[in-house]
């Protein structure tokens, strides 16, 4: 996974009007994809400096969360919340099978040399449910910010590949599989939020892609 060079200047974007309002659609999508309860136990893989990992935890969850940089995972501590942070992650999780009863796994999994592999993983160590964020090749997004900033070494799929590919090597398979995306027009304008609000997230096409998966 790539390190966050400067992980306040990294926290501070999700504090802007596009930043919060593409934050706030994503985390809609994670949150019906994986209709979290109360209480249960969530792991975040690749969390970064917390962001999502505090949305959860606002939701009653105990939340865990695993990033291999520690100077992101340094400034995750500072922001409040009762999260545990852990230095590490995929493909080599230092969980036991079915440790939690959620796992997520935001846009981390684009930076993984391995994906499937770390699939796996985050598979194996989740008891009832998992969703995975992905950056979308099909999609607005893509055309406007693949290899520039953030978007830098980021790797690109689509719905297709996520059902052809990277499903079928879960074992166990899982029970459903639920496709949804966001984020149609990356500028953010208050046109462009206006628009987004009467399309379906059934389309394929938003940059950000959202993979819910459930455990049988």
């Amino acid at each position: 996974m790539n390190s966050i060079t400067d992980p306040a200047d990294y926290e501070a974007w999700y504090h802007t009007p596009r930043g919060q309002w593409i934050a706030e659609r994503e985390f809609r999508l994670l949150k019906n994809l994986l209709r979290p309860e109360a209480g249960a136990a969530l792991l975040d893989v690749g969390c970064g400096t917390g962001h999502f990992s505090r949305r959860f935890a606002r939701l009653g969850l105990s939340v865990t969360g695993i990033d291999p940089d520690p100077a992101a995972l340094k400034f995750a501590g500072t922001q409040g919340e009762a999260i545990h942070y852990l230095q590490g992650g995929v493909p080599e999780l230092p969980f036991p099978d079915n440790a939690f009863d959620y796992t997520t796994a935001v846009a981390s999994l684009c930076f993984v040399d391995e994906p499937l592999q770390a699939l796996r993983e985050i598979w194996r160590v989740t008891r009832h449910a998992s969703v995975i964020g992905l950056l979308n090749r099909h999609s607005l997004l893509y055309r406007r910010k693949k290899g520039q900033g953030s978007y830098t070494g980021a790797r690109w799929d689509t719905a297709g590949e996520v059902m052809n590919t990277w499903v079928p090597v879960l074992t166990p398979a899982p029970e459903e599989v639920v496709l949804r995306s966001a984020v149609f027009f990356p500028q953010g304008s208050d046109t462009a939020q206006w628009i987004e609000q009467w399309l379906p997230a059934a389309l394929p096409w938003g940059g950000f892609l959202a993979v819910g998966l459930s455990k049988p």
